[in-house]
């Protein structure tokens, strides 16, 4: 099955057909350092990571470029709010940007390119706009002339006539259209300022992201990723410049994800409901929230809440749990997952994975739907519990532990694509009886040993339940849910299980 890419230009799927074959220039709209990063451009983040991963698992040598903004309106303004310089506010936030996306699990980009790097370049693109007749000067200032562009608004799918209603010229714009955007801004009193033919002054924001994808991708690249708000204006201009310049058009296909909702409406500054990861981290695991954004197709709005975070929690333990318990049960060291026996008698187990694996690429084919993904995962990690529950030997013999560790390891595996699982899942599991240690044997009997005394205590259990003496059954489970130990009673009788710390 080929991999399908909602295309926002196109309004439809189509086949992924990269510019070179077996490669994929991926460009994705980073921050502007001015505050922390709220829950929503959480999300315009973990989304290229996880399309990243994925188109590498799928065995493409993949570049990301994410852009810092380092100058701009919103930057000089908390500058001057605080009475510092706006450099001092780009290495605060700057700082802080790196530590929350890697609290999230976003691997940082092939290329992380700074706008005020780029400054010479962002001149030479302008000029070119200008000698092409789609750009003039006003005073210092540069515009787009949006009118000599034939194809403005085809990728928010709008009329320029459409777009001209609700257009305004600012308090000191000199532009001759009220559509028309900023390229170059005068200097201003003590803004930063770089010199150029039209003055001192600095670049707007649309031009920086289509210099610096230019640069480092190419005239036409594969994937653009944002926010569904970034369409228009700032992708729409991103067109512009870039086509204008070039005389391509710059970007395959155009993905963008949906908003953050809170309580069903859009989180926004305006409403009071506003949420920024760092918040949010301080209550919540990484991946718990990283889990959270995936788990609606990345086109679909997702509400945030407490509950909706605690779900995942849970959810993402029962993974973690299944691969904690698999280990301990079949007495395999975690660092020897994918090199036990890894070859040996086809199991039902070995079904489920094969299954599993088709189901979370099949999804993922289909547009990064890491909704179905997910849910791939949780069936395998069913399946690995009834297999270690009910069908592996006791004690297990080699193929049966072949058989837990490549379920382990396929779990792992697919759940390192969405940036879910990593070495940190095994950490409980490593810990625990019969699951390492510098002697292989011990450890394993030491295992047999901890399983023979839970049982010991369920049979004590059974037979008390079975005498009504239920004040000493709920004694022994919730001694043994101190410990670690969750007890599940079933038709056919009680189950056990480590859970996950």
């Amino acid at each position: 099955m080929a991999i399908r890419i909602y295309n926002t230009l196109t309004r439809r799927k189509e086949d992924f057909v990269p510019v070179t074959p077996g490669k994929v220039g991926i460009y994705s709209c980073g921050p502007t350092v001015y505050d922390y990063f709220h829950i929503g451009n959480a999300r315009a983040f973990v989304v290229p990571d996880v399309i990243r991963r994925y188109l590498q698992y799928r065995g493409y040598d993949v570049t990301l470029v994410q852009n810092i903004t380092d100058i701009e309106d919103k930057i000089i303004e908390r500058a001057a709010q605080r009475g510092i310089a706006p450099q001092d506010i780009v290495d605060e936030f700057t700082e802080a940007y790196i530590e929350d996306r890697e609290a999230l699990g976003v691997r940082a980009p092939d290329i992380q390119p700074r706008a005020t790097e780029h400054v010479d370049e962002m001149i030479q693109m302008i000029q070119a706009l200008i000698d092409n007749g789609l750009a003039y000067a006003r005073d210092g200032d540069v515009y787009y002339d949006v009118s000599k562009f034939e194809h403005y608004g085809i990728l928010s799918n709008q009329k320029i006539d459409d777009l001209m209603a609700g257009a305004r010229v600012g308090v000191g714009e000199t532009k001759e259209d009220p559509l028309d955007f900023a390229l170059w801004k005068a200097a201003k009193p003590g803004e930063p300022s770089w010199d150029s033919p039209w003055g001192p002054g600095r670049p707007g924001w649309h031009i920086e992201c289509s210099v610096m994808s230019t640069k480092y991708l190419g005239k036409t690249f594969d994937i653009h990723t944002g926010g569904i708000d970034l369409v228009f204006p700032h992708h729409e201009n991103e067109i512009a410049q870039s086509h204008g310049a070039n005389g391509v058009a710059p970007v395959k296909y155009w993905v963008h994800n949906g908003f953050i909702n809170v309580d069903g409406e859009k989180m926004a500054k305006s409403l009071g409901n506003f949420k920024t990861a760092r918040d949010i981290l301080a209550y919540y695991p990484g991946k718990v929230v990283r889990y959270f954004l995936m788990s609606n197709h990345y086109r679909k709005p997702v509400n945030f809440s407490d509950d909706e975070l605690r779900m995942c929690e849970k959810a993402l333990a029962r993974l973690e749990d299944a691969v904690a318990n698999a280990i301990f049960a079949a007495s395999i060291d975690p660092d020897e997952i994918g090199e036990i026996g890894m070859a040996g008698d086809d199991t039902r187990l070995d079904a489920a994975v094969i299954e599993a694996r088709r189901r979370f690429e099949n999804s993922m084919d289909d547009d990064f739907n890491t909704a179905g993904a997910i849910a791939s995962l949780h069936d395998l990690a069913t399946a690995l519990n009834t297999y270690v529950n009910r069908e592996m030997p006791s004690p297990p013999d080699e193929g049966a532990r072949a058989a837990v560790s490549r379920a382990v390891l396929a779990i792992m595996e697919l759940g390192d694509v969405l940036g879910i699982m990593d070495a940190s899942s095994l950490e409980s599991a490593g810990a625990r009886p019969g699951s390492g240690g510098d002697d292989r044997g011990e450890a394993a009997e030491l295992g047999e040993t901890v399983r023979g005394l839970v049982q010991l205590l369920l049979d004590v259990r059974a037979k008390a339940r079975e005498a009504r003496e239920f004040g000493v059954s709920d004694m022994i489970r919730d001694r043994l849910s101190e410990m670690g130990i969750v007890v599940e009673d079933t038709r056919d009788g009680a189950r056990w299980k480590f859970e996950a710390k």
